[in-house]
């Protein structure tokens, strides 16, 4: 009897062992199993890539920016642009992995699905799905040529659609395996951070761009109705904050102290809005939160939790210690012109399978709402004034209103370009019905209304009056 006890005690643990471990291998398969055999660290998919036609990638028009060809008893990614996709689309490295694009969306490119994963791979197709991007090729090509060797950035959106029109990061490196795989340590050590996606992941101070979200606190706090007097330089809690070339405005209102860029009076709007109310402006705007996008994107930074004079002040006009993406600054300025709506960034389009089956089809919808109507109208005219009769009189184009905001943010995060400030331009056009939203980043540019507001400029102009209307 005692035997027979033993024996089924074992034959109870055997059992509670087989059926965990089937438990277990059914929860890898059924509900991890498309995650696991997406990822880019799984080797199986590497013999997968090997049989498989990866699919392609285009812009929003149909233009191939990444596909492969067979080359020998596999297939090798081609980039037709080198460069210029770097920072979006990624690489795809039998040696050196993947990366952005080409890693997140590994699944599609390869069509690895769930049965295959759960039957040993009994089916798969042999050619991946193809990708549409809302990027416009011409508008990526015209970013890129603009920034020619600066470091730096160009973002553009559509404001109502949330599409990402150009993601433009300077400088960058062909991603054509024979060029990268021979190249890899000097691109790895080269001193200009190539690998670093400098639209979505490089951070840095925004300068007086941010003016424009202090506007936001002074309107919805009645600081619009009031007159400041400017006399070039101010001293808050002993220390002094001067305008550009201690310039001296005199008695003026926010609209024109946003459009000739006035530190003193923006200052003054810090100390006024208080450091708990600034810290709810940088909460409402997204900061200190992440983003959810197609590739990664780094969040803004706004690291206080108590803040004196000083800190308010600095923070009023983008100075201090709070550090911005291209692209998240794009997304703001995308929120104004839709009336105070961001929209979620979209830059995958579609999902299209090779028998031209869509498989994906991508919209937008408001992510964050950062400010009332009325409000919005205030700050896309203080904008337009800025364009107009302001800093950013060279965003200016002939026959379309443009609003937008200029920055020379100080550069503390490096002694080697310490005194050589990163320019801005933030802008939207046209102001009455946006199509367009943009940010431009110069890194070490010096003035922002002299570098990228004309750059902005041509984004703007090539996109409203040739690609728009053709």
């Amino acid at each position: 009897m005692d035997e027979n006890k033993k024996i089924i005690k074992i034959l109870v643990v055997m059992c509670s062992i087989f059926f965990i471990i089937v438990a277990y291998l059914t929860y890898l398969q059924v509900f991890q199993g498309k995650k696991l055999m997406e990822n880019v660290y799984n080797r199986r998919n590497n013999e997968i890539e090997e049989n498989t036609l990866r699919g392609s990638i285009f812009d929003r028009n149909g233009v191939v920016l990444a596909y492969s060809e067979k080359n020998g008893e596999s297939y090798e990614r081609i980039y037709p642009y080198g460069a210029l996709y770097s920072h979006v689309i990624g690489y795809n490295s039998k040696i050196y992995g993947k990366s952005l694009l080409e890693a997140n969306y590994n699944g599609d490119l390869l069509d690895l699905d769930n049965y295959s994963q759960v039957f040993g791979m009994i089916y798969r197709e042999s050619k991946g799905n193809n990708i549409y991007l809302t990027l416009d090729h011409r508008l990526q090509e015209l970013g890129e040529n603009l920034l020619k060797d600066k470091k730096g950035a160009i973002v553009a959106i559509d404001p109502k659609k949330g599409e990402v029109l150009a993601l433009v990061s300077k400088p960058n490196f062909d991603t054509n395996s024979k060029w990268l795989e021979g190249n890899w340590v000097s691109i790895v050590e080269s001193d200009k951070a190539l690998l670093l996606p400098r639209a979505t992941q490089g951070l840095y101070p925004p300068g007086s761009i941010f003016k424009v979200i202090t506007s936001m606190g002074a309107i919805e706090n009645g600081l619009d109705k009031k007159t400041y007097e400017d006399k070039g330089k101010v001293i808050i809690d002993g220390y002094e904050i001067k305008n550009s070339g201690e310039k001296v405005l005199g008695n003026i209102d926010i609209k024109k102290a946003l459009a000739a860029s006035s530190n003193v009076v923006y200052s003054e709007i810090g100390v006024e809005l208080g450091g708990s109310k600034l810290k709810r402006l940088a909460d409402r705007i997204g900061m200190n939160q992440d983003i959810s996008f197609d590739i990664p994107v780094n969040k803004s930074i706004f690291p206080y939790d108590t803040m004196g004079k000083n800190d308010m002040a600095a923070v009023a006009i983008g100075q201090g210690e709070i550090l911005f993406t291209p692209f998240h600054m794009a997304m703001i300025t995308a929120g104004i012109a839709n009336n105070g709506k961001i929209m979620k960034p979209i830059l995958v389009k579609s999902v299209v399978s090779s028998e031209e089956k869509k498989i994906k089809d991508v919209r937008s919808n408001t992510m964050y709402k950062i400010m009332d109507v009325e409000t919005a109208n205030v700050i896309k005219d203080m904008m337009h004034e800025a364009v107009e009769n302001g800093t950013g009189v060279n965003a200016k184009i002939e026959g379309i209103s443009v609003a937008g905001k200029t920055g020379t943010a100080e550069n503390h995060l490096s002694e080697k370009n310490k005194g050589k400030e990163h320019a801005w331009f933030i802008g939207f056009a046209p102001v009455e019905d946006p199509k367009i939203a943009v940010a431009v980043l110069v890194e070490n540019g010096g003035s922002g209304g002299g570098v990228s507001a004309p750059i902005a400029k041509e984004i703007i102009s090539e996109y409203l009056q040739n690609i728009l209307k053709h």
